[in-house]
């Protein structure tokens, strides 16, 4: 038997072990086993088109290396891939971005790859420059696709690349750093928008005045939006131009490894948003016509046009598009030490329609001609890729489907994300607050939807993400006390709706952490109830930046009562570290009563016990515990949380043992004033 046969002998029964190995999980899998088995074959067989077997497939991933600009000992070379392209200038400041012979590519093969090759003089740090791109029958101007700085002249908006490359590389002060293997306490940001000033925010002005507050916050994980180059601020940066390139707009490559480095110093991890589901539909300095082709990195119309976005849509069948995305995950990680990645609308990528407005109620919708087979080996492969260049990264998946086995690692049959985000929580938090008086909150319908997720794969819980907090939506303590949060949050001012405001707060972002699957996130500010949205600069705000701010002065006034707010959250992610609640993945319900308003579970030991009645304290109220003493370690109706005071701190409490006809139960007996959460710890 020949090599290649022998190798995909191999495959087909590893194959069938992984789908063995799924259907024992899930035997509701069963019906789709085929289909299953043909999207396993296709992650190995893309894989070994890839590779040729040659090498591994994160040495495949290297395409940055090569492609580029690059100094070369006593020369720069530039190389592109641009298949359609008859001619290739460099113009710019080195030659009064006029096209000179001297600086013209040559082609290297049949690909399209085109080379550079210039002495060290020809080009200096700092110098701007793009590629004037000839094709048949047309020509433009065109900022690398693989460059790595871009920056944008502030009189004319225009991009253009920029060679960098200082004498002194960044010299990492924690190199050894490693992401320890614990549950992710994500604080996610934007940074340009984090801080207090109207202006937008650097990587130096985010590591010295946000970064300590996050450390000081207790969470062990930053998620950095908008690193990636976009054009339009207002993106949030998911409308991405330059993949290579981090945004100049917030300062220098040196200035983000050193916010990197300082997140590592402190003990946190740092994720970003990966945008690989679609890219800018700008001709100039984005991919799109990139070499007088609408379909070099992307489908052809209409399917390379994503209509509700008005972006562009790669083409995963190819090897080049292939190698530019997986390169650009190995990037990150070389070059800037990243510990992961949150994969920015994987939904999008999964689905030909894109998933937009559409239900998935069986597994019918993951197993159709709708999914895109490809998009689903790209994502596998760029997992296999990440995690075995770092074992300890972390890859999240931002799908709102529920694709079977997103989510499951690939020893187990599927496609390796680490963790998915339970996207259907906040929006269930908007509808009840929106739609459903405090007094028929259905507690059991709350804890299902809390709790509803595949028990085979992690995944990370948010009450809001900054999808809530943008303009056109509200953050939920918005929702919650409205316009009365700029006249009443002063300490000392007594206002039932901002009473019953940051009661509910409270207890929203307690019942989603303590009921998460696997890790939590909070976007920034959300954590003391910023009273405010954000809202990019644009012509409908007279291109203020007013709103695309945090007023961290709020926090740090001590007349306000944002404090109370903070500190609560503070002590319940220092509650959710110190006992490590996440190792066990599933709560266990101990009693829910609709009439009531009351909520009782267990998790990792500790029992979390909420009276939502807007009304109605209960005295004497008993539930369910496992025998003993019980002491109270988080009371969210604490003064030091801006609540009413009304449990003695630390109280302890003793079940009882109540005989009944089928067996006896142990109860505790709880004073569970309206609006309150706490937690207690046995002491056995």
């Amino acid at each position: 038997m020949a090599r290649s046969e022998r190798n995909t002998d191999h495959q087909a029964r590893n194959v069938d072990h992984l789908i063995k190995r799924m259907l024992r999980r899930d035997p509701g899998l069963k019906p789709y086993a085929e289909v299953i088995r043909r999207r396993l074959a296709l992650v190995e067989s893309t894989e070994k088109r890839l590779t040729g077997g040659r090498m591994s497939i994160a040495d495949f991933a290297a395409g940055h290396e090569y492609f580029g600009l690059h100094r070369r000992g006593r020369q720069w070379v530039l190389r592109e891939w641009a298949p359609n392209a008859t001619r290739i200038l460099l113009v710019g400041d080195a030659t009064d971005w006029k096209e000179k012979k001297a600086f013209s590519f040559t082609r290297k093969n049949a690909e399209g790859v085109w080379e550079l090759r210039l002495p060290k003089t020809a080009l200096q740090h700092g110098d701007l420059y793009r590629l004037k791109m000839h094709w048949r029958g047309g020509e433009g101007d065109r900022v690398p696709a693989w460059c790595r700085r871009v920056v944008q002249d502030p009189a004319t908006l225009i991009f253009n690349a920029q060679v960098w490359s200082p004498e002194r590389p960044y010299a990492w002060r924690h190199p050894a750093f490693r992401r320890r293997r614990q549950a992710p306490l994500i604080y996610e940001v934007h940074p340009g928008m984090a801080q207090s000033d109207e202006k937008v925010g650097s990587w130096q002005e985010f590591a010295v005045n946000i970064l300590p507050r996050i450390a000081a916050a207790g969470y062990n994980t930053l998620q950095l939006m908008a690193v990636q180059e976009h054009p339009f601020y207002g993106s949030f940066g998911y409308q991405v131009s330059s993949f290579f390139a981090a945004s100049s707009r917030f300062g220098t490559p040196e200035d983000l490894k050193a916010l990197v480095d300082a997140a590592h110093g402190a003990g946190i991890a740092v994720i970003m948003d990966l945008v690989h589901s679609h890219a800018v539909s700008n001709e100039v300095e984005g991919l799109s016509r990139y070499d007088g082709t609408l379909h070099q990195y992307f489908h052809d119309l209409p399917r390379g046009h994503h209509t509700a976005w008005d972006s562009r849509c790669f083409d995963y069948g190819k090897i080049q598009v292939l190698h530019f995305l997986l390169s650009n995950c190995r990037f990150w990680l070389d070059e800037y030490r990243v510990d992961g990645f949150r994969f920015d609308g994987v939904t999008s990528m999964l689905y030909l329609d894109h998933g937009l407005e559409k239900s998935f109620l069986s597994y019918d919708d993951y197993f159709n001609l709708n999914v895109d087979e490809q998009a689903l080996a790209y994502l596998s492969l760029a997992n296999r890729t990440i995690h075995s260049l770092r074992p300890d990264a972390v890859t999240v998946a931002e799908d709102v489907s529920g694709m079977p086995g997103l989510g499951t690692p690939e020893a187990d049959g599927g496609f390796g994300f680490d963790y998915r985000f339970a996207m259907g929580i906040p929006d269930y938090w908007i509808k009840l607050i929106k739609e459903v008086p405090d007094e028929h909150w259905p507690m059991g319908h709350l804890w299902h939807e809390l709790t509803n997720r595949r028990q085979d794969e992690k995944t990370i819980s948010y009450a809001e993400s900054h999808d809530q907090a943008l303009v056109g939506d509200q953050s939920i303590i918005f929702r919650l006390i409205g316009e009365d949060m700029y006249w009443h949050m002063q300490i000392g001012d007594e206002h039932l709706r901002v009473d019953r405001g940051m009661a509910l707060h409270k207890m929203i972002r307690l019942i989603t952490l303590a009921s998460s699957g696997s890790g939590y996130l909070n976007f920034m500010g959300n954590e003391f109830g910023h009273p405010e949205w954000i809202d990019f600069p644009r012509a409908g705000n007279n291109w203020s930046y007013r709103y695309a701010r945090r007023q961290w002065n709020l926090l740090d006034d001590p007349n306000l009562k944002y404090q109370y707010l903070a500190r609560f959250d503070r002590d319940m992610i220092r509650l959710a570290r110190k006992f490590r609640i996440f190792r066990d993945s599933r709560p266990r319900l101990l009693h829910e009563n609709g009439e009531n308003k009351v909520m009782a579970f267990l998790r990792e030991g500790l029992l979390f016990v909420f009276n939502y009645h807007p009304t109605m304290s209960h005295f004497g109220y008993r539930v369910d515990a496992p025998p003993g003493k019980y002491r109270v370690i988080l009371d969210s109706d604490s003064t030091d949380y801006g609540g009413h005071g009304r449990l003695a701190a630390e109280q302890e409490h003793f079940t009882l043992l109540k005989e009944a006809t089928h067996g006896s139960r142990n109860l505790l007996s709880l004073y569970l004033p309206t609006r309150t959460a706490v937690v207690l710890q046995p002491e056995n």
